[in-house]
């Protein structure tokens, strides 16, 4: 049972790994901010945001958000304050408030780069990507070598299928950068989309030589050798990606299907189960484990993760294909034909 969760852009279970970065540090606090020609003001105002950019600076985000925030609630504008405040919103998946503020610090600095790039990301997270697309080319316009931002550019052009478009900019990446790890990750992923799977496999080994503690990497390096057929080499690095991030749940249900195609079934339901425990939600673990249980001879509660994953997935096609066949197997028919019924699989 080949992990079909890692075959094309459609279904990446882990969003390849982005730079979304914070654009200031303490030593740009004495930039001019704007300052209010009332002096009270004006100390409350450099006061409030030297605290900020401290705070974020030192990885304090709670504290930096409320003084973020307490400027902006007196009223103070400042391009870096929004910018900053919007990329802090966008971690804590609040998408559509950074939104807001990422275009209040374009609209007060047109060209702010960070900005472009900023919104770019968040728009990506809302899967508007055509507009993202447009973000992101706007911060390479203003700052051409912008490392980050072809490497962003090069996951929204995979995203909208325009691979060849989607290789250039991941390359242009990694020629501004050479030491990109997260390009020449993302560049292998985009090869592997191409059918070029011995080059997908040079580039995301480069990864790992740059950063070789870089879990991400391995595992999507596991995906390609099970692509080329290299089980017992998929397994070894897939194991290595569950040993740097062991809450890594789509690397063990990676590592429970390669062990299903090796024939080890009772490890492969073990390995599938704990990518469960760590995420219940996972539908293609519980369809994966259906089919697992099946093969092992447990019927009833292949079906009971059938149907789990329907539930968590209801267009999963396959999970209804797979359920329907065991109950109109053991004569559930009726049972076979709601679940027809309820997914885009039936068409009478």
């Amino acid at each position: 049972m080949r992990d079909s969760a890692r075959k094309g852009p459609g279904k990446k279970d882990f969003t390849e790994l982005k730079t979304f970065s914070v654009p200031f540090t303490l030593g740009d606090i004495k930039e001019n901010i704007s300052l209010s020609s009332n002096k009270s003001n004006k100390v409350s105002k450099e006061r409030i945001i030297n605290q900020a950019f401290k705070f974020h600076a030192d990885g304090n985000i709670p504290e930096a958000a409320k003084c973020y925030r307490n400027f902006i609630d007196k009223g103070f504008k400042d391009y870096r304050v929004f910018s900053n405040y919007g990329a802090i919103l966008r971690k804590f998946c609040k998408l559509k408030e950074a939104e807001i503020y990422q275009r209040k610090a374009i609209e007060l600095k047109p060209n702010f780069a960070e900005a472009h790039y900023n919104l770019g990301n968040i728009l990506y997270a809302l899967r508007k990507l055509e507009e993202a697309e447009i973000a992101i080319r706007k911060a390479i316009e203003v700052n051409p070598n912008y490392s980050d931002a072809h490497s962003n550019l090069g996951n929204i052009l995979r995203d909208l299928g325009k691979l060849k478009e989607a290789e250039i900019s991941t390359r242009k990446a990694i020629e501004i950068n050479p030491d990109f790890a997260i390009a020449y990750l993302n560049l292998g992923g985009i090869l592997r989309d191409l059918g070029q799977l011995k080059e997908a496999e040079i580039s995301t080994r480069k990864a790992i030589e740059i950063k070789p503690n870089f879990a991400e990497a391995h595992y999507s390096l596991g995906g390609i050798l099970n692509n080329l057929g290299k089980l017992q080499e998929a397994e070894i690095t897939t194991r290595k990606a569950i040993e740097l991030k062991p809450d890594f749940f789509q690397a063990h249900s990676a590592l429970g299907s390669l062990l299903g195609e090796l024939g080890k079934l009772k490890e492969a339901a073990i390995s599938t189960r704990k990518a469960i425990e760590i995420n219940p939600n996972f539908a293609e673990a519980h369809y994966n484990l259906g089919g697992m249980l099946k093969n092992l001879g447990n019927s009833k509660e292949a079906k009971s993760e059938l149907i789990k994953a329907i539930e968590l997935e209801p267009n999963l096609t396959k999970a209804v294909e797979q359920l329907t066949r065991e109950l109109y197997f053991d004569q559930e028919y009726e049972l076979a034909i709601k679940y027809l019924r309820e997914s885009k699989s039936f068409y009478c």
